[in-house]
């Protein structure tokens, strides 16, 4: 009987448990709705107020932008497995991994190209308030961005501990023995 009542309280206290986590994790109610959607175009369309018409034409444009971007991306990423499938290939020749690179970095470039032109399209649909307002958003997007990935301050000379490693031609520590 007493096995039972300790497995009860287990058992009991294991569910108000999973609850809490449920709840926890699932979110609380009213939570989600709070923070808004973190979807840039929500939060552009938004804050530029665009009006049916130009909400319209801003699904045209966003609809051919994710076709464009998945189709640039999907072919960078056969790139990628074709130029990392090389790595256990004992035949590589330099001007393959040079191709492949360059063209990896073609598609890198055409996605840097296609976001530009998104935005710019939604720039033109823009009356002149919303341009300004749409200026403002860019600038501060970059900003953020930009500070984001800023590097870190150089070291002085007393600080560093060693000497960097030493490289071979090729970027590659040698093997320690």
């Amino acid at each position: 009987m007493k096995k039972n009542i300790l497995l009860y309280i287990l058992l009991s206290f294991l569910i108000i448990v999973n609850g809490f986590f449920l709840y926890n994790y699932m979110g609380k109610p009213g939570i989600n709705k709070e923070k808004g959607n973190k979807d840039p175009m929500s939060f552009i369309i938004k804050q530029l107020k665009f009006d049916d018409s130009q909400l319209e034409t801003l699904e045209n444009i966003n609809k051919e932008h994710r076709q464009n971007m998945r189709r640039i991306d999907f072919n960078r990423k056969e790139l990628k497995d074709l130029l990392y499938s090389k790595i256990f290939d004992t035949s590589n020749s330099k001007k393959v991994i040079d191709s492949l690179t360059k063209l990896i970095g073609q598609k890198e470039t055409e996605l840097e190209t296609e976001v530009f032109y998104h935005f710019k399209s939604i720039h033109e649909l823009c009356n002149d308030t919303q341009k300004n307002k749409f200026k403002e958003i860019i600038n501060n997007a970059l900003r953020n961005d930009n500070e984001r990935n800023r590097r870190p301050p150089p070291f002085n000379e007393g600080e560093r501990n060693s000497p960097p490693p030493n490289r071979n031609d090729h970027g590659i520590l040698p093997p320690q023995h």
